[in-house]
């Protein structure tokens, strides 16, 4: 089972997209978004689970050159 992250621009505070990883990004991990765009993590956040729930919300922000 893979971590599904929510990608983040740190510009506008938008979700960009969704991904899945094979295990948890480094901050300083980089990828290409759907748009082809290579992109380097800036930080990662990981969230607590909601009640009764075993997934955790994992959003990295990444600084896109729009």
């Amino acid at each position: 089972m893979g971590i599904v992250a929510t990608i983040m621009n740190t510009k506008t505070g938008q979700p960009l997209q969704k991904m899945t990883f094979g295990r948890m990004p480094k901050p300083w991990a980089s990828f290409n978004l759907a748009s082809g765009e290579l992109v380097t993590a800036e930080r990662v956040s990981v969230g607590k689970p909601a009640p009764g729930k075993f997934s955790v919300p994992v959003e990295i922000w990444v600084s896109p050159k729009d």
